[in-house]
């Protein structure tokens, strides 16, 4: 296959996610590599999670950023992770070289269609938001409990934190 070839795959193929996003209802915009499509998905324990599908010839690559590298706990946390991968729909939890957590995965090209990516995208939405405030408890609850000493001892807002309350509170 000549690299003129798979451009023209990797085109196609990336056409047609961007239809099946559009058909979803789902913003997007081009990402800074080649065939990459960004979009990012609205949370309720998490603010958002950012997504990149990139294009191949024969699947679309995933990647979601979930948390960074642990401050503490890391056993405890990729414990955790790894009991969530036995039950996540062609998805995984993954780190990078810097420790940073991310929820990978493949997609056939054949199957991107608007109901596949709408399914796809609710099962990264799940893995990403659902666990993420016990994430925060796992790897960094040293950190939390300096910023609640510190907030409560200025009389500051501890609202960002009010999903901790019952770790933090004396």
């Amino acid at each position: 296959m000549t690299s003129e070839t798979r451009g023209t795959a990797r085109s196609q193929v990336s056409a047609a996610l961007r239809r099946g996003l559009d058909e979803c209802g789902v913003s997007w915009e081009p990402g800074v590599r080649a065939g990459e499509t960004v979009l990012s998905l609205p949370g309720e324990r998490k603010l958002a999670t950012v997504v990149s599908l990139t294009a191949g010839r024969r699947s679309v690559r995933l990647r979601a950023f979930v948390i960074r590298n642990p401050e503490e706990n890391h056993a405890g946390v990729y414990a955790f992770l790894l009991r969530r991968n036995l039950r996540l729909p062609g998805l995984a939890y993954a780190i990078d070289r810097s420790g940073d957590v991310y929820l990978v995965g493949h997609l056939d090209a054949d199957r991107v269609s608007a109901e596949h990516l709408d399914a796809v995208l609710g099962a990264v939405l799940t893995a990403c938001d659902e666990p993420f405030n016990e994430l925060l408890a796992l790897g960094f609850l040293s950190s939390m409990r300096a910023e609640w000493a510190w907030r409560t001892s200025r009389g500051e807002s501890t609202a960002n934190l009010d999903a901790f309350r019952h770790l933090l509170a004396d």
